[in-house]
Protein backbone atom coordinates (compact mmCIF):
# COMPACT_ATOMS: atom_id res chain seq x y z
CA UNK A 1 0.00 0.00 0.00
CA UNK A 2 1.45 3.47 -1.31
CA UNK A 3 0.70 5.80 1.93
CA UNK A 4 -0.50 9.73 0.93
CA UNK A 5 0.63 12.72 3.35
CA UNK A 6 -2.63 12.45 5.48
CA UNK A 7 -1.86 9.05 6.45
CA UNK A 8 1.98 9.25 7.18
CA UNK A 9 0.40 12.32 9.30
CA UNK A 10 -1.66 10.40 11.13
CA UNK A 11 0.78 6.81 11.75
CA UNK A 12 3.20 9.75 12.63
CA UNK A 13 0.78 11.71 14.43
CA UNK A 14 2.56 14.87 13.45
CA UNK A 15 0.92 17.57 11.24
CA UNK A 16 0.96 17.01 7.49
CA UNK A 17 3.19 20.48 7.51
CA UNK A 18 5.78 18.56 9.18
CA UNK A 19 5.57 15.52 6.79
CA UNK A 20 6.08 17.73 4.09
CA UNK A 21 8.88 19.80 6.14
CA UNK A 22 10.75 16.29 6.48
CA UNK A 23 9.89 15.62 2.68
CA UNK A 24 11.82 19.07 1.64
CA UNK A 25 14.56 18.49 4.31
CA UNK A 26 15.17 15.01 1.94
CA UNK A 27 14.87 13.32 5.56
CA UNK A 28 11.99 11.06 4.95
CA UNK A 29 11.46 9.17 1.74
CA UNK A 30 8.79 10.00 -0.14
CA UNK A 31 8.41 9.76 -4.12
CA UNK A 32 5.93 12.29 -6.45
CA UNK A 33 3.39 10.69 -8.74
CA UNK A 34 0.90 13.03 -10.29
CA UNK A 35 2.30 15.88 -8.37
CA UNK A 36 1.48 14.28 -5.12
CA UNK A 37 3.90 12.61 -2.43
CA UNK A 38 3.27 8.71 -2.09
CA UNK A 39 4.88 6.86 0.59
CA UNK A 40 6.63 3.22 1.13
CA UNK A 41 5.15 1.50 4.37
CA UNK A 42 8.47 -0.41 4.60
CA UNK A 43 10.33 2.88 4.48
CA UNK A 44 8.61 4.52 6.74
CA UNK A 45 8.94 1.92 9.20
CA UNK A 46 12.65 1.82 8.58
CA UNK A 47 12.86 5.93 8.45
CA UNK A 48 10.31 6.10 11.77
CA UNK A 49 12.97 3.36 13.61
CA UNK A 50 16.04 5.64 12.59
CA UNK A 51 15.11 8.36 13.93
CA UNK A 52 12.62 7.31 17.18
CA UNK A 53 9.67 8.76 16.38
CA UNK A 54 6.85 6.87 17.99
CA UNK A 55 4.36 5.21 15.59
CA UNK A 56 0.45 5.58 15.97
CA UNK A 57 -0.91 1.89 17.42
CA UNK A 58 -3.23 1.86 14.43
CA UNK A 59 -0.26 0.80 12.65
CA UNK A 60 -1.05 -2.69 14.36
CA UNK A 61 -4.74 -2.92 13.07
CA UNK A 62 -5.55 -4.71 9.73
CA UNK A 63 -8.72 -4.42 8.16
CA UNK A 64 -10.81 -7.48 8.93
CA UNK A 65 -10.33 -8.94 5.19
CA UNK A 66 -6.26 -9.27 6.19
CA UNK A 67 -6.64 -10.00 9.72
CA UNK A 68 -4.06 -12.95 10.52
CA UNK A 69 -2.84 -14.66 13.72
CA UNK A 70 -0.90 -11.69 14.64
CA UNK A 71 2.97 -11.46 14.51
CA UNK A 72 4.65 -12.21 17.64
CA UNK A 73 7.89 -10.91 18.66
CA UNK A 74 8.53 -13.63 21.63
CA UNK A 75 7.98 -16.70 19.23
CA UNK A 76 9.79 -15.07 16.37
CA UNK A 77 13.01 -14.60 18.02
CA UNK A 78 12.43 -17.91 20.07
CA UNK A 79 12.63 -19.24 16.68
CA UNK A 80 15.37 -17.22 15.05
CA UNK A 81 18.02 -17.72 17.81
CA UNK A 82 20.15 -15.38 20.11
CA UNK A 83 23.87 -15.45 19.43
CA UNK A 84 26.43 -13.96 21.82
CA UNK A 85 30.27 -13.52 20.94
CA UNK A 86 29.79 -13.33 17.39
CA UNK A 87 32.54 -12.59 15.22
CA UNK A 88 33.52 -9.46 12.82
CA UNK A 89 35.69 -7.02 12.70
CA UNK A 90 34.03 -4.39 10.24
CA UNK A 91 30.20 -4.70 8.72
CA UNK A 92 30.91 -6.86 6.34
CA UNK A 93 32.65 -9.49 7.95
CA UNK A 94 29.55 -8.70 10.62
CA UNK A 95 26.86 -9.66 8.55
CA UNK A 96 28.42 -12.58 7.22
CA UNK A 97 28.68 -13.86 10.33
CA UNK A 98 25.36 -13.19 11.16
CA UNK A 99 23.77 -14.33 8.04
CA UNK A 100 26.02 -17.73 8.41
CA UNK A 101 23.93 -18.54 11.86
CA UNK A 102 20.37 -17.56 10.31
CA UNK A 103 18.39 -20.41 10.93
CA UNK A 104 17.26 -20.83 7.30
CA UNK A 105 16.68 -23.48 4.69
CA UNK A 106 19.11 -25.37 3.00
CA UNK A 107 18.42 -24.17 -0.03
CA UNK A 108 18.54 -20.38 0.78
CA UNK A 109 22.10 -18.86 -0.43
CA UNK A 110 23.32 -17.49 2.05
CA UNK A 111 26.24 -15.44 -0.26
CA UNK A 112 23.19 -13.98 -1.84
CA UNK A 113 21.44 -12.95 0.63
CA UNK A 114 24.78 -11.64 2.09
CA UNK A 115 25.29 -9.37 -1.16
CA UNK A 116 22.04 -7.94 -0.63
CA UNK A 117 22.01 -6.90 2.69
CA UNK A 118 25.38 -5.00 2.18
CA UNK A 119 24.01 -3.36 -1.18
CA UNK A 120 21.29 -2.05 1.32
CA UNK A 121 24.40 -0.59 4.05
CA UNK A 122 25.25 0.75 0.41
CA UNK A 123 22.54 2.68 0.19
CA UNK A 124 22.30 4.17 4.24
CA UNK A 125 23.40 2.70 6.99
CA UNK A 126 20.87 0.15 9.22
CA UNK A 127 22.14 1.46 12.57
CA UNK A 128 19.31 3.09 14.21
CA UNK A 129 21.60 4.17 17.21
CA UNK A 130 22.61 3.20 21.04
CA UNK A 131 24.26 0.13 19.28
CA UNK A 132 21.81 -1.31 17.81
CA UNK A 133 21.44 -1.90 13.97
CA UNK A 134 18.16 -3.75 12.00
CA UNK A 135 20.34 -5.25 8.63
CA UNK A 136 17.38 -5.64 5.77
CA UNK A 137 17.39 -5.18 2.10
CA UNK A 138 15.50 -1.90 0.77
CA UNK A 139 12.39 -4.20 -0.02
CA UNK A 140 11.65 -6.74 3.12
CA UNK A 141 13.41 -10.05 3.01
CA UNK A 142 10.76 -12.69 2.05
CA UNK A 143 12.27 -16.16 1.55
CA UNK A 144 10.22 -19.51 1.54
CA UNK A 145 10.38 -20.47 4.92
CA UNK A 146 7.65 -21.88 7.30
CA UNK A 147 7.58 -19.14 9.76
CA UNK A 148 9.04 -15.19 10.53
CA UNK A 149 11.74 -15.13 12.66
CA UNK A 150 13.70 -12.74 13.92
CA UNK A 151 17.83 -13.53 14.76
CA UNK A 152 19.88 -11.45 17.41
CA UNK A 153 23.33 -11.14 17.21
CA UNK A 154 25.95 -9.86 20.27
CA UNK A 155 29.13 -8.96 18.30
CA UNK A 156 31.99 -9.89 20.22
CA UNK A 157 33.76 -6.89 19.49
CA UNK A 158 31.75 -3.44 17.88
CA UNK A 159 31.96 -2.19 14.23
CA UNK A 160 31.36 0.94 12.65
CA UNK A 161 28.24 0.82 10.58
CA UNK A 162 27.69 4.47 10.41
CA UNK A 163 24.95 4.92 12.34
CA UNK A 164 22.74 7.61 12.84
CA UNK A 165 24.54 8.71 16.13
CA UNK A 166 28.00 7.73 14.94
CA UNK A 167 27.89 4.76 17.65
CA UNK A 168 29.82 1.44 16.77
CA UNK A 169 27.69 -1.27 16.57
CA UNK A 170 27.27 -4.42 18.91
CA UNK A 171 23.60 -5.94 18.67
CA UNK A 172 21.63 -6.54 15.43
CA UNK A 173 18.39 -7.94 15.26
CA UNK A 174 17.64 -9.59 11.17
CA UNK A 175 14.19 -10.47 10.13
CA UNK A 176 13.15 -13.20 7.91
CA UNK A 177 9.87 -13.82 6.58
CA UNK A 178 7.19 -15.64 4.71
CA UNK A 179 5.50 -12.08 3.50
CA UNK A 180 5.89 -8.74 2.69
CA UNK A 181 2.83 -8.21 5.45
CA UNK A 182 4.51 -10.32 8.15
CA UNK A 183 7.61 -8.21 7.68
CA UNK A 184 6.28 -4.87 8.26
CA UNK A 185 3.92 -6.04 11.00
CA UNK A 186 6.94 -7.70 13.13
CA UNK A 187 9.37 -4.45 12.19
CA UNK A 188 7.04 -1.99 13.59
CA UNK A 189 6.48 -3.94 16.90
CA UNK A 190 10.60 -4.77 17.00
CA UNK A 191 10.77 -0.58 16.82
CA UNK A 192 8.04 -0.39 19.30
CA UNK A 193 10.02 -2.75 21.85
CA UNK A 194 13.63 -0.71 21.21
CA UNK A 195 11.24 2.00 22.90
CA UNK A 196 10.93 0.45 25.75
CA UNK A 197 13.66 0.73 28.22
CA UNK A 198 14.04 -2.56 29.80
CA UNK A 199 14.50 -4.38 27.24
CA UNK A 200 17.04 -2.03 25.92
CA UNK A 201 19.03 -2.26 29.15
CA UNK A 202 18.56 -6.01 28.72
CA UNK A 203 20.61 -5.57 24.78
CA UNK A 204 22.67 -3.23 26.38
CA UNK A 205 23.64 -5.83 29.53
CA UNK A 206 23.80 -8.67 26.73
CA UNK A 207 21.45 -10.55 29.10
CA UNK A 208 20.96 -14.08 28.88
CA UNK A 209 18.42 -15.55 26.44
CA UNK A 210 15.65 -16.00 29.02
CA UNK A 211 15.55 -12.47 30.19
CA UNK A 212 15.73 -11.12 26.88
CA UNK A 213 12.64 -13.59 25.60
CA UNK A 214 10.61 -12.91 28.98
CA UNK A 215 10.90 -8.98 27.94
CA UNK A 216 9.36 -10.05 24.13
CA UNK A 217 6.82 -11.43 25.59
CA UNK A 218 5.93 -8.34 28.08
CA UNK A 219 5.74 -6.21 25.36
CA UNK A 220 3.57 -8.61 22.88
CA UNK A 221 1.50 -8.76 25.84
CA UNK A 222 1.19 -4.78 25.49
CA UNK A 223 0.78 -3.85 22.32
CA UNK A 224 -2.09 -7.14 21.85
CA UNK A 225 -4.06 -5.22 24.83
CA UNK A 226 -3.28 -1.56 23.02
CA UNK A 227 -4.52 -2.98 19.69
CA UNK A 228 -7.75 -5.08 20.79
CA UNK A 229 -10.98 -3.39 21.52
Amino acid sequence: MQLRVRDVAELLSVSEKTVYRWVQQSSLPGYRVNNQYRFNRAELLEWATANKINVSVGLFNEPESEKKPAENLFEALKLGGIHYRVGGKDKPSAIRSVVELMNLPQEVDREFLCSVLLAREALASTGIGDGIAIPHVRNPIVLHVPSLMVNLCFLENSVDFGAIDSQPVYCLFTIVSPTVRAHLNLLSKLGYALRDNNFKLALKNQAGREEILEHLKRIDAEVEKTVTP
